[in-house]
């Protein structure tokens, strides 16, 4: 049980029934079923969306003066190395 703050009021089991039976004799508070609380229970998953197509992580080799010349391009500059390569293969032989 975490710590409780200076000054936290604790029912006693008998309040704690009382408690308890008085809110389940009200028409207004009665309970979530197990299906009522699938129902409310977000939907939405953290984090970014898988993507249809994913890419495979490589490590690779490239010259100083290309990859300098990618960064300058800014943000996105690996999508363009991935662009221009697909290019390439469109008018050339990878072997």
């Amino acid at each position: 049980m975490p710590k409780l703050k200076p000054g936290t009021l604790i029912p006693t089991p008998e309040e704690d029934a009382a408690i308890t039976a008085a809110a389940m004799s009200d028409p207004d508070a009665t309970p979530y079923t197990d299906t009522e609380w699938e129902a409310v229970k977000p939907t939405l998953k953290r984090g970014r969306p898988l993507a249809a197509v994913t890419k495979e992580r490589i490590t690779i080799r490239l010259s100083p003066e290309v990859v300098q010349a990618f960064r300058a391009s800014g943000e996105g500059w690996q999508t363009r190395v991935d662009a221009a390569l697909k290019d390439w293969l469109k008018t050339h032989s990878p072997a």
